[in-house]
């Protein structure tokens, strides 16, 4: 049998497969039925910490060792996981488990920064947002610094990349979800707008805010309540306050 290769050797290496660190999104990851794991990197210093299971090929070295396989100066804490990618969800799965409740769900219109898309899975975790909903070709890949941003919610908050966003927004639509796009030029604010719906709250992107054909497949356009010393929010933020909103009814 040859020997394992040592972290430096991986050093520059991309992987075509997402490397996850940092306490939280790594013990996340490896908490998750669902999750294939193909390699881990972990220090000898915090090895201790974690309960590796069984199979999982185990590689250590020091913290620079481990600097090397992700992105500059992100903090791993001694914890690197390469993983699989999740399986994409069937948005059928999705409004089954809407049955009889109102969570909401949360649909995201070419929102590319992951460090967003991570905090909105937080956002989601945290008010019990059913799923988010991407499109596939206009949303980041899972990732490190995505699942950072995440802090766990990523093995947590199912997340339905679709081909076509309109026609998912069709088959909400008749799932019997309420359509609601945010935007800060709108008449009605958000908890107008929520009364007592199944809400899908629709994101636009960063900067750009809403596709007008995303638009039109909202059942509503509405505004967070805000004054006017402040334009806009950041997409993360104001999705957070959206589903603040959304959980507050009961």
């Amino acid at each position: 049998m040859g020997r394992r290769p040592h972290p430096r050797n991986a050093a520059g290496q991309k992987s075509s497969y997402p490397r996850l660190y940092g306490r939280h999104a790594v013990f996340a990851a490896l908490d998750n039925p669902e999750r294939v794991f193909r390699k881990l990197y972990v220090t000898h210093d915090v090895a201790k910490e974690i309960v590796i299971p069984k199979g999982l090929a185990v590689q250590y070295g020091d913290a620079s060792d481990l600097g090397r396989l992700v992105p500059a100066d992100a903090p791993h804490q001694g914890f690197v996981l390469e993983v699989e990618p999740l399986e994409n969800p069937w948005l059928g799965d999705i409004f089954a488990a809407g049955e009889g409740n109102r969570r909401p769900l949360v649909i995201l219109d070419q929102v590319t920064d992951p460090h967003n898309v991570g905090a909105i899975l937080r956002s989601a975790a945290a008010f019990g947002a059913l799923a988010i909903v991407t499109q596939d070709r206009h949303a980041p890949p899972e990732s490190g610094a995505l699942a950072k941003a995440a802090s766990g919610a990523l093995e947590t908050v199912p997340w339905t990349r679709v081909v076509n966003l309109a026609r998912a927004m069709d088959e909400i639509g008749e799932a019997g979800f309420w359509r609601i796009g945010l935007d800060g030029k709108a008449e009605v604010t958000i908890e107008a707008a929520l009364g007592e719906t199944r809400p899908a709250l629709v994101f636009g992107a960063e900067g750009e805010g809403m596709r007008a054909n995303t638009a039109l497949h909202c059942d509503q356009i509405a505004r967070l309540p805000m004054t006017a010393a402040m334009e806009s929010l950041n997409v993360s933020n104001a999705a957070a306050i959206a589903l603040y909103a959304a959980a507050r009814r009961g």
